[in-house]
């Protein structure tokens, strides 16, 4: 019986773990414990999101709050290796590339843990990016890379470790697309299928770049036509976007963040989507949305060449110029990339109890 360790270290990662765990309970080859970096009281998990996606509550919580990516890394560090003591296991799954997620892979390697990493592989090629050099930590110490797609899987076979190897398992994010597509929920929002935008930003560069931000938004406007644009945003960015937000148009309707079925319902039913998030640009290629990324690279680089994503960067023109073609509805089809049906975690599951 194989006693796996999930560690996660922020709220999207939940969507991509949800389905490892219904896999490993209809397993009777392993059980699981769920380490969350964060805190118990961290107010981005609210309790709809683990009731939407049927999954219980961390197991363990470490309790790490700061801003500063060195001393995440050393408090979960540090913590991991107590919980370890106490807890033996015999795999570490990390999610992702964020400072915990590094850091829980130093101490699961260094106690010669087996190590796996999901997602592997994916590259900005910018080591400026913190999350860049997390990537290269991670897929180098990893002993099994389990990759989304064929260019992640290209990368991760490349520059895999001697003994580690790299299995590409699809995309895990569409398993829990797939299981909660039929209890999608709309919002309490006023909005006619296939008539309004989504807009959604999170990225930190944004964030604190207000003359950007604000000359994108303008972009947006104006470029909408009569299309609504709906921004369900969380705290600091609906603040900045607020006091951004000039020109006083009903066409931009800023709201609280929704929960992941109503946020679900929301995206896939949209004209478009406008974005600086990987997932909710993965999200639309399943769901056959166009979609605009405000960035000049994705980690996963089928959704555009296979699937309905568009990068502009952070160029108001560009983004103006998507934003006309979208609403006018001239966009590429798109088509789902290979292993993207819903069964990656059967795949994860069987590769670590063979």
């Amino acid at each position: 019986m194989k006693n796996i360790c999930i560690v996660v270290g922020a709220r999207p990662n939940f969507v991509k773990v949800a389905p490892l765990i219904r896999v490993i309970e209809r397993s009777e080859q392993g059980t699981y414990t769920l380490v969350y970096a964060g805190r118990d009281d961290d107010p981005t998990l609210e309790s709809s999101l683990f009731d939407d996606l049927q999954m219980p509550r961390p197991d363990v919580f470490l309790g790490v709050g700061s801003s500063s990516l060195n001393e995440i890394t050393s408090q979960v560090m540090a913590r991991f290796d107590a919980f370890l003591d106490e807890h033996p296991v015999d795999v570490v799954i990390v999610v992702d590339d964020l400072a915990s997620t590094m850091a829980a892979a130093i101490v699961a390697k260094k106690r010669g843990l087996t190590l796996a990493h999901l997602v592997a592989g994916t590259r900005s090629f910018d080591m400026k990016m913190p999350k860049e050099v997390n990537r290269l930590v991670i897929d180098a110490l990893s002993d099994i890379l389990f990759t989304a797609g064929v260019r992640s899987n290209s990368v991760a076979t490349r520059e895999q470790a001697e003994g580690s190897t790299t299995y590409m398992v699809g995309n895990i994010l569409m398993d829990s697309l797939r299981f909660c597509q039929p209890r999608l929920r709309k919002p309490d929002i006023s909005v006619e299928e296939g008539r309004y935008i989504v807009l959604t930003i999170n990225r930190r560069a944004l964030l604190s770049d207000p003359e950007k931000l604000s000359q994108l938004l303008q972009a947006i406007i104006s470029s909408a036509g009569d299309t609504p644009i709906i921004a369900p945003l969380r705290d600091e960015a609906r603040e900045l976007v607020s006091s951004l937000f000039t020109l006083n148009s009903s066409l931009l309707a800023l709201h609280s963040p929704l929960s992941y079925l109503e946020f679900g319902w929301l995206t896939a039913h949209a004209r478009g989507i406008i974005t600086d998030s990987g997932n909710v640009a993965e999200e639309a290629t399943f769901n056959g949305v166009p979609c605009i990324t405000l960035n000049s690279y994705t980690e996963h680089q089928e959704t555009v060449t296979q699937g309905t994503n568009v990068l502009v960067g952070e160029d108001p023109e560009r983004l103006a110029q998507a934003v006309s073609q979208m609403v006018k509805g001239e966009w590429k089809t798109g088509s789902l990339p290979e292993r993207w049906d819903g069964r990656t975690a059967e795949r994860i599951v069987k590769i670590l109890m063979d």
